[in-house]
């Protein structure tokens, strides 16, 4: 071939080669860093302080007939006046080992929950907002009026607040969900106090640095849980948050019958008498092979399914396949491509 075919050639082959490159670039792109969502915020874990409706520093202390659903514990102090008439349907734990171990596990949640990031920043006023599962901050937390959480049909999304000093609801305010609904994974970590209004229906788990005071009728679905200082109560209602999990059967289980295992009795073993043993006095030693084993393979166990149980938190690689075989296709094609375009380059020569 001359010189001048030769850079026909390579002009007519290299966009063709450049084109095959890019394509497959941006395929691995699409497979490897994915184009979904980022992970989905962890919940915080409370360790023994989960067992809990109200831990305090200093003391508990009650008017009214309140109701605590689950423990009360107090370290290092050990007072809680007003119970009765407050109920307590848990255990209560003043100043001992473990009122001790749960405060130890609400300080080590409380730093998970004000160590976590990215977040985003909020006003102070919360009321006549919706919010979607995330970390959010903010520098003092009013809320007026309902503050509505939207899980979007994730019964297991996680909330949590950062508030950098206090926590203070107006009268009758409200915490709401739409589209599933989890308390026990809405966290408040507040920097200093809480306030919970008169009337105040909330949610969550309260974690403060210092008290918690709930107002009179104030209820909450979740926990009072402070650090250093004293959790005051006036006839109110505490139940323990509930946690949602996926809707139906897990998907990491068989959601019936495993298939690997056999639906019935196994029919690979004989059905009635081996027939491999003599069925009179014995004559000595039976000749042949004995035919009370199963002949041939056995039945008992199904045949090997293709479908796998199901896999949660991520695809199996099937996602991927119909991207890699693309690729194939295109370089399949622009390699025999780039074969004619080349014979005819040569034959022409």
């Amino acid at each position: 071939m001359t010189r001048t075919k030769v850079r026909r050639l390579r002009r007519a082959v290299l966009p063709a080669l450049a084109a095959v490159t890019a394509t497959g670039a941006a395929v691995a792109v699409l497979i490897f860093s994915g184009t979904g969502a980022s992970a989905a915020e962890a919940p915080v874990n409370l360790g023994t302080a989960a067992n809990f409706s109200v831990l305090a520093g200093s003391t508990v202390t009650n008017t009214g007939p309140s109701f605590l659903a689950q423990s009360l514990g107090v370290h290092p102090g050990n007072t809680a006046p007003g119970f009765p008439p407050g109920v307590v349907a848990g255990e209560i734990h003043l100043g001992d080992a473990v009122a001790l171990q749960a405060k130890n596990d609400l300080t080590t949640a409380y730093n998970d929950a004000a160590g976590r990031t990215p977040f985003t920043i909020l006003p102070a006023e919360l009321g006549g907002t919706t919010l979607t599962p995330g970390v959010y901050r903010i520098g003092a937390a009013q809320l007026t009026g309902t503050l509505t959480l939207n899980t979007q049909g994730d019964p297991a999304a996680v909330f949590i607040f950062q508030i950098e000093s206090t926590l203070i609801t107006a009268s009758d305010s409200s915490v709401v969900f739409i589209n599933g609904a989890s308390p026990c994974n809405v966290y408040w970590q507040v920097g200093s106090s809480a306030t919970l209004g008169t009337g105040t229906q909330f949610v969550g788990n309260i974690l403060a640095q210092a008290s918690i005071t709930m107002n009179t009728g104030a209820t909450l679905q979740g926990r009072a849980l402070a650090q250093t200082g004293a959790v005051t109560l006036d006839t109110n209602t505490i139940t323990q948050p509930v946690c949602l999990g996926p809707t139906g059967s897990p998907t990491g289980q068989p959601t019936g019958t495993p298939t690997g295992q056999p639906t019935g009795t196994p029919t690979g073993q004989p059905t009635g008498t081996p027939t491999g043993q003599p069925t009179g006095s014995p004559t000595g030693t039976p000749t042949g092979t004995p035919t009370g084993q199963p002949t041939g393979s056995p039945t008992g166990y199904p045949t090997p399914s293709r479908t796998a149980l199901p896999v949660t938190g991520g695809n199996d690689g099937t996602a991927s396949l119909p991207l890699l075989t693309g690729i194939g296709g295109i370089a399949l094609t622009t390699g025999v491509a780039l074969l004619v375009l080349y014979r005819r380059r040569t034959s022409e020569s």
